[in-house]
């Protein structure tokens, strides 16, 4: 599996970690990572995916993420306690398209049924760097695509508490209808640019989807989060295109330092028009405690910025 991670740290051998926490130890016995005795329990490997899955379970699922709030996941390294918890999971949940280069090694040995969430999106294909011609693992920051991870989910979770499918169904739908809002508002927003204008311009290029889906030209200074990023190649290819298309505002995401897009913005007539959220959740009372609001927060800051408003 190619292998994202940010950086070149000898991995655990996770192999070590399942002999280290015994995993002779029942597999299946419901409610052991953690969750209420008489509900099944649902792994994710990240903090977004949790809080979808949490809108389609509803109460008749107990769902956890593998990792926190503001980890990296792309080359995130497990515990004896993730396999530990793992071992006492009814279902595990990961994007795939090489999101979590981790996960093969983390579900090898384990008697847990897991579901690749992106099943069914059409791939976005990386297109520069080491990683071009891999796909882009991003799809969640897609609204359109995400009620295809809630559809995945609605059948996963129906396979396995069959007696609440119903209320899966509809918990889906209702949190699709929501997903649907977020993405006619944006494009109705973004309609009324100048089509020269209807670009996105951020620091990684972790908005490919979203980007298609909403009609934005796409342009990122790097392709995928690396050790040393930003070369000044990198940067003046930034630079050029914000001029040729006189682009009012670019961007950049939480995680990373915006040092790079300042310089775009310090050579250009480009506004900074804030900061993006992409791979983690916040904290309960951060600006971007749910999926939802991780969207919105995304997509009402594209929109100001393009705008001419002022940064968030």
């Amino acid at each position: 599996m190619p292998n994202f991670t940010r950086r070149g740290r000898r991995r655990i051998s996770i192999a070590a970690l399942v002999t280290a926490v015994g995993l002779s130890l029942s597999a299946c016995s419901t409610g052991s990572a953690g969750g209420e005795a008489d509900k099944p329990v649902v792994l994710t490997t990240f903090t977004v995916l949790a809080d979808i899955a949490g809108n389609v379970a509803g109460d008749h699922l107990q769902v956890e993420s593998i990792t926190k709030v503001g980890a990296e996941i792309h080359g995130y390294e497990p515990t004896p306690g993730d396999i530990k918890k793992a071992s006492g999971a009814d279902l595990i949940l990961d994007n795939g398209l090489n999101l979590e280069a981790w996960f093969a090694q983390f579900v090898d040995g384990l008697d847990v049924p897991h579901v690749v969430v992106s099943e069914g999106i059409e791939p976005v294909g990386i297109t520069e760097d080491a990683y071009a011609g891999l796909p882009n693992p991003h799809a969640w920051m897609s609204p359109l695509n995400v009620q295809t991870y809630v559809d995945n989910m609605v059948t996963a979770f129906s396979d396995l508490d069959p007696a609440n499918s119903a209320a899966y169904e509809a918990n889906g739908a209702a949190y699709k209808a929501q997903l649907q809002q977020v993405q006619d508002d944006l494009v109705t927003e973004l309609a009324t640019l100048p089509p020269n204008e209807r670009a996105l311009v951020t620091c990684e290029g972790a908005f490919s989807y979203l980007a298609r889906d909403a009609g934005l030209t796409e342009k990122y200074i790097w392709a995928v989060n690396a050790e040393q990023q930003a070369t000044p190649k990198q940067i003046a290819s930034a630079i050029e295109f914000v001029r040729a298309q006189q682009i009012p505002a670019v961007f950049c995401e939480s995680t990373v330092s915006d040092a790079p897009m300042q310089q775009v913005v310090s050579a250009t007539e480009a506004e900074f028009g804030g900061t993006l959220y992409v791979d983690s959740l916040s904290e309960p009372g951060g600006p971007v405690p749910t999926y939802l609001d991780l969207i919105r927060h995304d997509a009402d800051t594209i929109i100001r910025g393009l705008n001419g408003g002022e940064q968030q």
